[in-house]
């Protein structure tokens, strides 16, 4: 994730993307720096726009939580309980998903913040 992140610093600050550029970061930052992620990184970033890409991901959560909402306001009582109890079964899933991957080894945010 280092990697991106520094991606994403130099292009705010106008700098370019390159392997020089990406790996001074990363060292700058304290990380150990892997060259051939630093090549990797930058090879897929040689053809996107990261303003635009930026943008999109910022837009999708919300564009999805709209139409989530526009969906559930058109339906029926009986359409809205069975919508809401597939959400809270998808929800405990994801809560035995998570506990599992807890388990796997400390994989995850957790395990980078502490």
């Amino acid at each position: 994730m280092e990697y991106v992140y520094a991606a994403l610093i130099l292009n705010e600050t106008g700098e370019e993307i390159n392997e020089e550029n990406v790996t001074a970061v990363l060292e700058g930052a304290g990380a150990d720096v892997d060259e051939s992620r630093v090549k990797a990184l930058v090879a897929a970033l040689e053809d996107v726009d990261i303003e635009d890409a930026v943008e999109q991901a910022a837009a999708a959560p919300a564009a999805a939580g709209a139409a989530g909402g526009a969906a559930a306001g058109g339906a029926d009582e009986s359409e809205a309980d069975e919508a809401e109890q597939a959400d809270e079964e998808e929800a405990a899933e994801e809560e035995e998903d998570d506990d599992e991957d807890d388990d796997a080894g400390g994989e995850g945010l957790g395990e980078l913040f502490g």
